[in-house]
């Protein structure tokens, strides 16, 4: 979960310049909300005329929950505000410094904000979608299955909003961390970001996992997986792709067979291509 760092930026469309278009209004560093005594920020992009509220596609970056920069996703924010969507780029706080739930308590505080602020920035509350990479697809799958009554909320602010996005693309995400599957490589991840090991915190692993709160009322769900990734095994996205269709939730698993923990070529750019067409389908779709 620490090598993404490659698939993040070849992400941002072959790294064309992060600087704002001349008809996009961006923003950086712009505060969200309060992670204990740590200020959250995003930056955000929208487009500088709109016939109305757009969808809004938020971009989660991964690095094990404990590394990361939320500006290494600038270019992908100005992509999507050139293809119609409002778009923003966040931090969390990192392990081991704060373990879960902090950074999932983070993430749900950022689309409170984007909600309780949808007028200012022209954001359809209704359509948000997130699309993460490793930790943060974790994360990004987070967002798509919590219920408020499930808790995980924090107390980051605007807390009168919802923070459950409405569609999810996850790139390698893990799903659930009660398995044996693990190898030994990642162990000491989980470890830092869960505060021990499975055994010390049962019930941290259990709740940390997506699959743990999958139900009807869920996100669709777009998972892209690597067969030969040596960080989270591609039976992870298989798992969560069975309990969404026993769930009744619209989605796909999408298995790259032989690529590892991000990939390039051919396949980067239709993954990128495939990313932007399931929010189309989905959030354009839905008003």
């Amino acid at each position: 979960m620490m090598r993404t760092v490659t698939l993040l930026i070849a992400l941002c469309p072959l790294l064309r310049a992060q600087e704002a278009r001349v008809d996009e209004l961006f923003e950086t560093d712009v505060v969200y909300g309060k992670g204990g005594d740590v200020d959250l920020k995003m930056n955000i992009g929208r487009p500088k005329e709109s016939t109305g509220p757009l969808p809004c596609i938020v971009l989660i970056h991964g690095g094990g929950w404990a590394a990361g920069n939320k500006n290494d996703l600038s270019g992908q924010v100005h992509e999507y505000v050139k293809k119609g969507y409002v778009s923003a780029t966040i931090h969390y706080r990192f392990a081991p410094k704060y373990v879960f739930p902090a950074q999932i308590e983070d993430v749900k505080c950022a689309i409170r904000h984007l909600r309780a602020h949808a007028e200012t920035y022209g954001i359809d509350k209704g359509r948000i979608g997130a699309v993460g990479f490793s930790a943060g697809a974790h994360l990004s799958m987070m967002l798509g299955v919590l219920d408020k009554e499930d808790g995980l909320e924090g107390l980051g602010g605007d807390p009168g909003e919802s923070s459950k996005v409405n569609a999810v693309v996850a790139f390698f995400g893990p799903t659930d961390f009660t398995t044996n599957d693990w190898p030994d490589r990642t162990v000491p991840i989980l470890k830092s970001f869960l505060g021990g090991s499975r055994d010390e915190k049962a019930e941290e692993y259990r709740k940390a996992s997506p699959i743990t709160y999958v139900n009807k009322g869920d996100a669709p769900m777009l998972l892209i997986q690597g067969t030969k990734d040596l960080l989270v095994p591609w039976t992870q996205a298989t798992a969560m792709g069975e309990a969404l269709t026993k769930a009744g939730v619209y989605g796909r698993v999408d298995l790259l067979l032989g690529a590892g923990h991000g990939w390039g070529g051919a396949e980067l750019k239709r993954t990128a291509d495939e990313t932007l067409a399931f929010f189309d389908q989905v959030l354009k779709a839905k008003k």
